[in-house]
């Protein structure tokens, strides 16, 4: 079994960033309390007001499946689309080990 790294970024509004801390703070609360979530962090960028980054690891892609289908996913689908959300990338990548560097 892999385990699943998530990379990414989005986009916010800055004017949104306000009402966007709390809703990002109960999404990430709520994931990292899912079975097989190691890591989940949203992250700004310094100096880049509304760019957020993304990194997440799962211990397997029926863990990261389960966290898609959650319910506080759905609501922050429809939250982050309320904010004005743009310019969402984000990359899976299957990993087979890993080490401390």
């Amino acid at each position: 079994m892999s385990t699943v790294v998530i990379i990414g970024h989005f986009r916010l509004p800055p004017e949104s960033l306000d009402a966007a801390r709390e809703l990002m703070a109960r999404v990430v609360a709520a994931t990292r309390a899912e079975p097989g979530c190691v890591k989940y962090a949203y992250a700004p960028e310094p100096g880049d007001p509304g760019l957020i980054h993304v990194s997440e690891v799962w211990d397997s892609q029926a863990a990261l499946d389960a966290h898609f289908a959650s319910a506080h996913m759905k609501q922050w689908q429809e939250d982050r689309a309320g904010l004005g959300m743009s310019e969402r990338e984000i990359t899976s990548y299957a990993v087979s080990g890993s080490k401390t560097l």
